[in-house]
């Protein structure tokens, strides 16, 4: 017997004006596990595909290329007889119907640290819609990779430090990560991850862990790189024009408040349109209409994008697959360099 379905926030009511529905898909999600997962990273994939065209789509893959239901799973697909040559139709069938937003772990971490610790909280935070800190954490991302053990270290320190599961404010969380920082700090990183190590304030770190830890839900969960990867995909199928539906398969971390909260900063923090944009969203309106929780064994559309998302998660080299490439989002959240 299956279990309700938990999460979501659907459309209080119905959907009118421009609007996309899309299936979305996580690949390589390890919760607040960021550090210790087998997966580095984590990508979210979404469709356009209507009912009838997946179907249409897995019924090629298991007839012309003679795929056995239970191969749609991407480790056994990539496995497969003839798997480079249906991998090759497979995306190219995807090309200017499909998307994948990447998150590198490691990455997002060091922007938490940036986007919670040195600014206001956000729930815009990891976006492009908040980019004013994203250069002050590519810095401390790229010199704190060369650091060896004092970067995992440091990293170690703040996870431990916005877990949310202690029953009040630890003063000995908040002493570790300074001294982490510290440590690294004293391994040289260079002027402007130094300033960034330099702008971390014990008043402003107890401030934001005590937040936390009161269940402060104005404050997006440190830990849960799936909310920004969901919101930037609203935001480019958005594209400013029109509202996004999303239907996505099940997933803890979408719980109704968060979504709530989500749906009012993409609204709160979009850039009003210019007079003369045709068709524009109106200001104030979430591009986000609402998310729909589906069981991935009852619609074709998001086993798509589940298959999408494990094959670019499995890719070697993600960033420079010629094939994945026109389906990588440009604003994924990772070094563009690395």
């Amino acid at each position: 017997m299956r279990t309700p379905l938990q999460g979501g926030l659907p459309p209080i009511d119905a959907v009118a004006g421009a609007v996309v529905e899309i299936a979305c898909d996580e690949s390589g999600f390890s919760g607040t596990n960021l550090l210790r997962s087998a997966a580095p990273v984590i990508t979210h994939a979404s469709v356009d595909l209507g009912v009838d065209e997946a179907v249409g789509l897995i019924t090629a893959l298991r007839s012309g290329f003679r795929f056995a239901p239970h191969e749609l799973k991407s480790g056994q697909f990539l496995r497969g007889t003839g798997a480079a040559e249906a991998l090759e139709w497979f995306l190219g069938a995807l090309r200017g119907r499909a998307s994948v937003h990447l998150v590198d772990k490691e990455f997002f971490l060091v922007t938490r640290i940036v986007d919670l610790l040195l600014a206001e909280p956000s729930y815009a935070a990891g976006t492009r819609l908040a980019q004013d800190h994203r250069p002050a954490a590519l810095a401390l991302y790229r010199a704190g990779r060369s650091a060896g053990s004092d970067w995992g270290a440091f990293l170690a320190a703040f996870v431990d430090l916005v877990r949310t599961k202690r029953r009040h404010p630890d003063h000995r969380t908040v002493q570790r990560f300074f001294e982490a920082r510290d440590a690294l700090a004293r391994t040289g990183l260079g002027s402007a991850a130094a300033a960034v190590l330099d702008g971390l304030s014990p008043t402003r770190v107890w401030s934001v862990v005590t937040r936390l830890d009161h269940d402060d839900r104005s404050i997006p969960p440190p830990l849960e790189p799936l909310l920004p990867a969901l919101a930037e995909t609203v935001l480019s199928w958005s594209g400013g024009q029109r509202q996004v539906l999303v239907v996505h398969d099940e997933q803890s971390a979408l719980t109704a408040d968060r979504l709530t909260r989500l749906q009012r900063a993409l609204a709160d923090h979009g850039t009003p349109p210019a007079a003369d944009t045709v068709g524009a969203l109106p200001a104030g309106v979430s591009p986000l209409a609402g998310l729909v929780m589906v069981d991935s064994r009852d619609d074709p559309r998001v086993q798509v994008a589940d298959l999408l998302a494990g094959v670019a998660r499995r890719s070697p080299a993600i960033t420079d697959d010629a094939l994945l490439q026109p389906l990588l989002s440009p604003t994924s959240l990772h070094d563009p360099e690395g």
